[in-house]
């Protein structure tokens, strides 16, 4: 593995590129892949939408990263000091006259019960959905810098719990941080999936109690290894998928007929890494391939940007893109801010 080079930029190539993805797959979602090619045209030419507005994805992404920042600034993570600022970030864009990009039931819901501040958040948390909004907002925690592994893990997996209570989706969480930070730190595309495949093995009866509290209780396993290994086990299974797809699948082929549709979130982490891996030296390629999905499309063009910005960094994009992206300025604050 090589270090990141100064001039590199993973964050702000990373945040940029999660916030294009976001607004090339916000008018396809929904669609077939006939469908889509017929209102926008062959997929490899896709523009950017004028204006490139986003969704809650990337809405969700910045309310993560501000409060991540929050917290960091204020002295050593730990789930405490996380938990406050990052659960006023959500229940401030639950209340927002801008959230109305189509957000998520699960989110939606469970924002509504952070808003009591009397409430613990496990009793908050949707312990029955593993929806892909778990996921599709944390990069920053894997473009955080100065963090442990263990801070790293733990705080993928309360940003996910907080609203995504089921175990993979905190899994698929730590995961989707964990392919970033490897990405950023200049990991080889071609190893990642090993390099993932031996993370989840590793972490699979690791149940985070420091930064979870009593979370599994809320579910019907017998204990806390028994919830976090049935998470893990279907991170395991996607990822063997994906290690497949990436040696049979066509571009040319939809996706989603892979690894899955994306909508929950150890698909959208596969799907969106997938359309990474066919196109590593060609992230905009990726990003169009991603959003021309029949699946999650701005959810999984989200993650593939997320992935491409971290390998390539903030050059990745098309300067005439990224000048225009909606939220483009609070995206490249917090950008600079973890590329120092």
């Amino acid at each position: 593995m090589t270090s990141t080079t100064p001039t590199k930029r993973a964050a702000t190539g990373s945040l940029i590129g999660l916030a294009l993805g976001d607004a090339l797959g916000f008018p396809t979602e929904f669609n077939t892949v006939p469908a889509i090619l017929e209102k926008c045209g062959p997929w490899r030419q896709m523009a950017l939408p004028r204006p490139a507005i986003v969704t809650d994805d990337t809405q969700m992404t910045l309310a993560l990263a501000k409060g991540l920042r929050t917290a960091m600034d204020r002295g050593l993570l730990g789930p405490l000091r996380m938990e406050r600022p990052v659960r006023e970030e959500f229940v401030d864009w639950y209340q927002s006259p801008e959230n109305n990009r189509a957000p998520g039931r699960t989110c939606l819901t469970a924002c509504n019960l952070l808003k009591d501040e009397g409430r613990r958040w496990q009793e908050a948390s949707q312990t029955g959905s593993k929806g892909c909004g778990a996921n599709m907002r944390v990069a920053p925690v894997g473009l955080a810098r100065g963090l442990s592994d263990e801070q790293r893990a733990g705080a993928a997996q309360l940003q996910a719990a907080l609203t995504h209570g089921h175990p993979t989706a905190l899994a698929a969480s730590e995961l989707t941080a964990h392919t970033v930070r490897l990405l950023s730190q200049g990991a080889e595309p071609a190893e990642l999936i090993g390099l993932l495949l031996a993370h989840a093995h590793e972490n699979r009866y690791r149940y985070h109690s420091r930064w979870l509290g009593d979370l599994w209780t809320f579910c019907h396993d017998a204990g806390p290894e028994q919830y976090i290994s049935r998470g893990w086990d279907e991170c395991i299974a996607v990822l063997e998928n994906l290690r497949l797809a990436v040696r049979t699948a066509s571009p040319e082929d939809d996706p989603c007929l892979a690894t899955g549709a994306g909508w929950i979130a150890e698909e959208a982490f596969a799907t969106g890494l997938l359309c990474f891996l066919m196109f590593v030296d060609e992230p905009v390629t990726a990003l169009r391939r991603a959003a021309c999905t029949s699946g999650d499309s701005d959810s999984i063009a989200c993650l593939t940007g997320a992935f491409a910005g971290a390998h390539h960094g903030a050059e990745a994009w098309p300067g005439d893109w990224a000048d225009r992206i909606e939220y483009q300025s609070d995206l490249m604050s917090l950008g600079a801010l973890w590329d120092a």
